[in-house]
């Protein structure tokens, strides 16, 4: 038996990093899972190697209501229902505002804080239909707390917050829960490219003074994704789930 047999889930930004390895860990714990990314050849890797029968592919710009309403009718159509969407889709620009471009932010903006906001509209109808369902938007220790260079992804990180709270209350009493989860450091290639960004801060030593002294690796982010999308978190709503390492928990570095 798994944690999410039976569930349908559409998760964004699937075709590498965490959304990856959420897409695996789901159909590891039962679910069938449709998976959208703009990385095309990736996202049909993906998809293939779990096999038809669990997993598709769709094409899948998050800043397009027209895209979201195919990702949906095609999760719709591939499996009868959707049953939880992981709003995982995110890019991140590392840049000083007095550097970054207005374009540039708006860009951020677009895909990690209204890409989700569409999410959220996009699934309100089909979940209702099935008697409810799972909304996880993924933010991130970001969304906590500001760092230099990431303006326009803690703004975003930030909103989600925003848009997770206001969609549990309006949504509960249809049966759709709406959780964020907040990871920190994960061993994935955006992570890891932005961390070699910061000149300034020696990653060896910020490694080591978190409580947890390592990096994460995406399955253990995705756990905690298939927890919140399971029956098992039924009366959790409008909460906000970290997994850092404890990086939050004080000045450490």
């Amino acid at each position: 038996m798994g944690r999410l047999d039976g569930k349908v889930a559409l998760i964004t930004g699937g075709a590498r990093g965490m959304g990856k390895a959420h897409a695996r860990h789901f159909v590891a714990e039962g679910a069938r899972v449709v998976i959208g990314d703009v990385l095309d050849e990736k996202g049909e890797y993906v998809a293939g190697k779990l096999g038809p029968d669990l997993c598709r592919y769709v094409h899948h710009d998050v800043t397009s209501e027209e895209q979201w309403a195919a990702a949906v009718a095609a999760t719709v159509d591939a499996f009868g229902r959707i049953d939880v969407l992981v709003n995982n889709a995110g890019i991140l620009t590392n840049a000083t505002i007095a550097d970054m471009p207005l374009a540039d932010f708006r860009r951020v903006l677009d895909v990690n804080l209204v890409g989700c906001w569409l999410g959220v509209k996009a699934v309100i109808a089909p979940m209702t239909a099935a008697g409810g369902g799972s909304i996880v938007n993924v933010s991130s220790i970001e969304g906590f707390a500001g760092a230099a260079g990431l303006s326009a992804y803690s703004a975003a990180k930030f909103g989600i917050r925003g848009v997770t709270r206001a969609a549990a209350q309006e949504l509960g009493k249809v049966g759709i829960r709406v959780n964020s989860v907040h990871p920190g450091g994960v061993m994935t290639r955006m992570v890891m490219e932005t961390a070699q960004s910061f000149s300034s801060v020696d990653p060896v030593q910020f490694i080591n003074s978190m409580p947890i002294p390592r990096f994460a690796e995406p399955v253990e982010i995705s756990r905690l994704v298939a927890f919140l999308a399971s029956d098992e978190a039924s009366y959790s709503t409008g909460s906000e789930f970290v997994a850092d390492g404890g990086i939050l928990s004080g000045p450490g570095y």
